[in-house]
C-alpha cells in the first residue's frame, strides 16, 4: 500500500485547504481570521484548531486577535459554543506546546548522543 492511500482523508482535507488557499485573496491574517470564526460557527473538533495552530502564528494572528474574534461571533453562535471553542483551542495550545517539547527533546537527545559518539569516535582515535 503507497503512503498516498494510507492517509486519504487527510490527503483529500489537505487538498482541499490548498485549494482553497489558492483561490483566497485574503492575506494571511485575515483568512485566519475567517478561519478560525468558522470553526467557532461549525463546533469544531479540537484537531482542527490544532491544524490551524502553526498557520495562525505564521500568519501573525496573535491571542488577541483570536480572542476579538471570539467576541465578535459571541452574539451570533451563542455563548455555549464560544465556550467550547475555548476549551478547545486551549486544549490544542497545549498539545502544540507538549509537541514541541516532544520534538526539542529528541532533537537535544540525538544530538547529545552524536556528540557522544563523536567524542568515543576522536577518543579511541
Amino acid at each position: 500500500m503507497d503512503d498516498q492511500a494510507a492517509t486519504p482523508i487527510l490527503d483529500t482535507l489537505s487538498a482541499m485547504t490548498t485549494a482553497s488557499l489558492i483561490e483566497s485573496d485574503l492575506d494571511p491574517q485575515t483568512l485566519m481570521v475567517a478561519r478560525l470564526a468558522a470553526l467557532v460557527a461549525v463546533d469544531a473538533p479540537a484537531e482542527s484548531y490544532l491544524l490551524n495552530i502553526g498557520p495562525a502564528a505564521e500568519a501573525g494572528l496573535t491571542l488577541e486577535v483570536a480572542q476579538s474574534v471570539l467576541v465578535t461571533v459571541a452574539p451570533i453562535v451563542g455563548a455555549p459554543r464560544v465556550l467550547a471553542a475555548t476549551t478547545k483551542i486551549v486544549q490544542s495550545l497545549g498539545v502544540a506546546v507538549a509537541l514541541s517539547e516532544a520534538v526539542l527533546t529528541a532533537a537535544a537527545e540525538e544530538a547529545a548522543e552524536s556528540r557522544a559518539a563523536q567524542s568515543d569516535g576522536s577518543a579511541t582515535s
